[in-house]
């Protein structure tokens, strides 16, 4: 087998499930779980009418590359949502079977071996997203952490990459809106990051999966950002955007990338081989999504007013604020221990909230930019979002 799969680290949930092994949780609570970002509010009526009357496409074989007609529609969406000149469909747009999954395979094609031997290296915001790390691992190459801390709004500080980690550097993970502190990049954050791949010839791939959910203004995208600093091209650039959470259709497993012509035509060759070719029915309903804006409106109000609920309840007891965008609290816990309160909290109150400690690693000083705080996934009905926060607010009130 991969030697590399030793490497891998158990995924956040699978620890979950052993901290709470042996747990009986009070009976007299009904279940409410804040943990998984799966989004719960219901599917648009205008992507399940789509599904059932495309059911013909399953007789056929797709086409990686996906249809023209689903290319142009993501391409006009991307001039409509970020006010850029409209992307070429044929050379700078590519559907894929959700971000998760085109983030893994991307990293393949990204990352080469160098001729020294040593290991090539990507960089990972931190804390982060699993699928950054576990793609490195398995593409041959060696993950460097950069810690996101409040005091840096949540930004890695590039100052702290050593000149040996860059001259090793072939991609960067971004995430923004972030997960799980939903911070997002600003112009200059940008263009410092611009700057840095000019200089060392690395690829930057943008998660952009939660930037349909915000609270005030839209997030600022990776293309958008390019084009207003005039960028004459996406170079060393692609970014990955996903149905899962814009149209609460996870299961649908539809998203795109879109960006540098030149990487984006070696991942379509490496994703012919890869079979990940996106269903013609699941092509017929993401262009039906990607045309619609009522809905994500009115699933942008949604986590609105669970958010405007929540976070004064929760802010009472714990350290936290309303994010940018996103749809996650990330709040301090008291006792700093996080990995016990979500413990305590599990068998007390019965609300599964996920450690922050879970999502992120030590650095070489033994800081885990995570530890001592808890990721609070608003994605239960609003009642039952209001309800977990007060049992939040009992169980710190009352324990510690």
């Amino acid at each position: 087998m991969n030697p590399a799969l030793d490497l891998l680290q158990p995924y956040p949930f699978q620890k979950l499930r052993e901290l709470f092994a042996g747990i009986t949780p009070n009976p007299e609570r009904s279940p409410i779980n804040l943990s998984i970002g799966e989004p719960k509010h219901p599917t648009p009526d205008c992507i399940r009418h789509a599904l059932v009357d495309a059911l013909s496409g399953l007789a056929q074989y797709p086409a990686t590359q996906g249809s023209d007609e689903l290319r142009a529609t993501c391409a006009d969406w991307l001039a409509a949502r970020y006010a850029i000149p409209r992307p070429k469909p044929a050379t700078e747009i590519l559907p894929v079977c959700g971000s998760r999954e085109a983030l893994f395979s991307f990293t393949q094609i990204a990352l080469q071996p160098l001729p020294s031997g040593e290991k090539p290296v990507a960089l990972l915001p931190n804390p982060f997203y699993q699928i950054y790390e576990g793609a490195t691992l398995l593409a041959g190459g060696e993950p460097f952490y950069l810690n996101c801390e409040p005091q840096r709004r949540f930004q890695p500080d590039w100052s702290e990459v050593p000149e040996a980690i860059w001259q090793r550097t072939q991609l960067v993970f971004v995430c923004s809106p972030g997960n799980p502190t939903g911070a997002v990049m600003t112009l200059e954050d940008w263009e410092a990051m611009f700057a840095l791949s000019d200089r060392y010839g690395f690829v930057i791939a943008s998660d952009e999966c939660y930037s349909e959910i915000w609270q005030q203004e839209p997030p600022l995208g990776g293309l958008q950002a390019a084009v207003q600093l005039g960028r004459t091209d996406y170079r060393r650039l692609v970014s990955f955007t996903s149905l899962s959470k814009r149209s609460n259709a996870p299961g649908l497993r539809s998203g795109f990338v879109a960006g540098d012509a030149a990487y984006l035509k070696a991942f379509l060759l490496y994703r012919t081989y890869h079979g990940a070719a996106m269903s013609p029915t699941v092509q017929k309903a993401s262009v039906a999504a990607w045309q619609d804006e009522q809905h994500v409106e009115d699933n942008r109000a949604a986590y609105r007013e669970k958010f405007q609920a929540v976070t004064p309840i929760v802010a009472e007891v714990l350290d936290t604020a309303l994010p940018e965008a996103g749809f996650y609290l990330w709040a301090r816990v008291p006792s700093g221990d996080d990995v016990a309160f979500a413990r305590d909290l599990f068998a007390q109150e019965h609300v599964t909230v996920l450690p922050g400690s879970f999502l992120a690693r030590s650095n070489a000083a033994g800081c885990n930019p995570g530890q001592g705080f808890i990721r609070i996934a608003l994605v239960a009905p609003l009642a039952e979002c209001v309800e977990a926060a007060q049992r939040i607010r009992h169980f710190v009130q009352t324990t510690l």
